[in-house]
């Protein structure tokens, strides 16, 4: 009966060990449940990802990387004798460009930027900073104002510049009836028409650039230059050019390289007085039929674009360029 007695306690005592095993092993297989359901739902939210990136990947391999590389390619290059492409390697192409007839189309488009880009810089910092500081409903009328020119086709926007500029247009008649002018002024088909037009053009870019760096600015500082006794020109160059410089050279660098291009600007408003590496590309790609010298034009384009970007981000640390991140 002891032995009997003790053997059912034995049991009775036991019997709670396999319970806690039980429970042990019920919360293992629960948290392996719940590990599972979580790595799975993982995988599913990667693979959605995936699938979701792929197009924009698949977009830039064929519409960005495949063009870039086979422009570099044809750069290389010989022109056919005729037309066309044979593909023997040559760097003919790049020591075309160093001949005197096309230096100096570089050097006129180098300086028609400059010109461009300091008169673009001059009126669109002003105006993108006092933008800045609108309120809130002000900034959304200037910013529909600065956007209102791009529902219009530039194209159409430069022959309105035309009727503008050309003798019987409306500025000459404007200064002829203030008495500034005796004779009117041959400003269409002309340098400064083709600058006018690079400004209009290319402006909203610089503005928004700036805009969008002076937006970010935190005045408090200002404010502390100004109660430390800095008047206001010493605050400016000391905190707001400064804090709003990434602006002001993505700016630059969105106006600079596409003025350099831009030919049919110089074609409408200059008369082809003025030959832009745009106008020598299209020239080359189309009466010249000679692609790989276009090819190596384009290069030369692309490298130095991509090293005023490399400048920019070295001066600035900053990654994206202000107004178009």
């Amino acid at each position: 009966m002891g032995g009997l007695s003790n053997s059912r306690g034995n049991s009775q005592k036991s019997a709670p060990v396999k319970n806690s095993h039980g429970n042990s092993q019920e919360s293992a297989s629960a948290k392996n449940i719940r590990g599972n359901s979580k790595s799975a739902a993982s995988s599913r939210h990667t693979r959605a990802t995936i699938w979701m990136i792929l197009p924009l990947y698949i977009f830039t391999l064929i519409f960005v990387a495949c063009p870039l590389i086979y422009m570099v390619a044809l750069s290389f290059a010989t022109p056919g004798e005729v037309h066309g492409v044979q593909w023997i390697f040559t760097l003919d192409n790049y020591r075309k460009i160093l001949e005197p007839v096309y230096l100096d189309t570089f050097v006129q488009s180098f300086q028609l930027a400059i010109t461009s880009t300091v008169f673009i810089t001059l009126i669109g910092y002003p105006f993108g900073y006092f933008m800045a500081k609108l309120p809130a409903g002000g900034k959304k009328k200037a910013m529909l104002l600065l956007m209102l020119p791009f529902w219009v086709n530039s194209l159409i926007r430069l022959y309105g510049w035309i009727i503008i500029l050309q003798k019987k247009g409306l500025l000459n008649f404007v200064l002829m009836k203030l008495g500034i002018i005796e004779k009117p002024l041959s400003i269409l088909y002309s340098y400064p028409a083709i600058v006018i037009g690079m400004i209009y053009v290319l402006l909203p870019f610089m503005i928004m650039s700036v805009y969008s760096s002076a937006e970010k600015l935190d005045w408090s500082y200002v404010e502390a230059a100004r109660d430390l006794g800095a008047s206001r020109i010493q605050a400016f160059f000391t905190i707001t050019l400064k804090l709003t410089l990434p602006g002001l050279l993505s700016g630059v660098i969105l106006t600079f390289v596409p003025s350099m291009g831009l030919f049919f600007i110089a074609d409408i408003l200059g008369g082809n007085k003025v030959v832009l590496v745009g106008s020598l590309i299209q020239d080359q790609m189309t009466r010249g039929s000679n692609w790989p010298f276009a090819a190596a034009l384009a290069v030369v384009m692309m490298v130095l674009t991509t090293v005023l970007i490399m400048i920019y981000r070295k001066v600035t640390n900053a990654r994206e360029l202000e107004g178009i991140g």
